[in-house]
């Protein structure tokens, strides 16, 4: 199971960190992802991280602003999100897969069997 938190209301400009506790499986072997879904709008890949830790992958819109870290000995996942902007309103859904996917398929919703429940984003002054 997954089970993300952290979300919540911060201005334009703040900066939050979600978390993504696991349990049930060993998270050291699994690629790793935070996806969101804004309203309207399709499920999005936003920082993805294979288990080596050696490679990520962030949506344009967040590089630079947003970090994807795993601390496999609490089993657990983070989203760092700074510089946050009214766009990064979303649902945030950790995902996990034990699938060792190449780069330009970390972002394939379909290849996750594991989904945690959505934490709420706001950024809204």
């Amino acid at each position: 199971q997954l089970q993300a938190s952290g979300g919540g209301l911060v201005q334009p400009g703040g900066s939050l960190r979600l978390s993504c506790a696991v349990s049930g499986f060993n998270l050291g072997s699994y690629t790793i992802g935070w996806f969101r879904q804004a309203p309207g709008k399709e499920r999005e890949g936003v920082a993805c991280m294979r288990s080596s830790g050696s490679t990520t992958r962030y949506v344009d819109s967040v590089r630079g602003r947003f970090t994807i870290s795993r601390d496999n000995a609490k089993n657990t996942v983070y989203l760092q999100m700074n510089s946050l902007r009214p766009e990064d309103t979303a649902v945030y859904y950790c995902a996990a897969t034990p699938r060792g996917l190449i780069w330009s398929s970390l972002f394939e919703i379909r290849y996750y069997s594991s989904w945690g429940r959505g934490t709420l984003v706001t950024v809204s002054s």
